[in-house]
């Protein structure tokens, strides 16, 4: 019960600091939300979203889940995506992956560590489209930083693949899709200077025509 207690004391000294400095902030906070920004995180507890950004709440609209996959069949994350796409009109998503990310790893052996093996499969599926690239890489830990940078890279591109992104971008040329790296050795977030915000760049089989058929 002690870490409990210690998070109640910690809202309770939260809510001081922050009436001290502006009176009218959990009233403004009531009103609403307008976020720019939709992050789709890791869950590890090591890379909270508004901390290491350091922004407020509100600023930031978060769906996070083991090793920040864009799942297709993912029903959680496609509703959060249509509510931040096409409710909040964010400008801008993010894809956030972490070094030394826990399903990342799993997903490098053959070890079996129970119902997450089906979500894990789906990272797998990364390591295998850049295995020549990975299995190139001599030291353990330099190929393991480059698949959680491909992953997110792929997480990225499978966000443009979807018909959310694409009709928004027909619609309204927004919003951008960036691919970042949080490093919990630095505190640092590394640009992996991915950036969609188009189809252009996508090969023609995932271009979606902005006209649903009619059947």
């Amino acid at each position: 019960m002690e870490m409990i207690n210690r998070m109640i004391e910690g809202n309770r000294a939260w809510v001081e600091s922050k009436t001290k400095d502006d009176a009218d902030f959990f009233e403004r906070l009531s009103e609403g939300q307008s976020p720019e920004i939709f992050w789709i995180g890791c869950s590890d507890s090591r890379v909270p979203a508004n901390e290491v950004t350091n922004t407020e709440a509100g600023d930031i609209f978060v769906h996070r889940n083991i090793a920040n996959m864009v799942v297709h069949t993912d029903m959680n994350l496609l509703s959060v995506l249509d509510y931040a796409v096409n409710a909040l009109k964010v400008k801008h998503v993010i894809v956030c992956g972490h070094y030394y990310c826990g399903g990342v790893h799993a997903a490098m052996n053959s070890k079996q560590y129970g119902i997450v093996d089906n979500w894990i499969r789906h990272i797998k599926d990364v390591y295998r489209l850049h295995e020549k690239e990975l299995e190139a890489i001599q030291d353990e830990q330099k190929r393991f930083d480059r698949f959680v940078e491909l992953n997110v890279y792929e997480q990225v591109f499978d966000l443009t693949k979807t018909s959310i992104i694409q009709n928004a971008w027909h619609s309204r040329n927004e919003p951008k899709v960036h691919g970042w790296v949080f490093d919990p050795r630095t505190g640092k977030i590394v640009d992996l200077n991915i950036t969609f915000d188009s189809n252009t760049q996508m090969p023609k089989i995932y271009k979606i025509d902005s006209e649903i058929v009619k059947r």
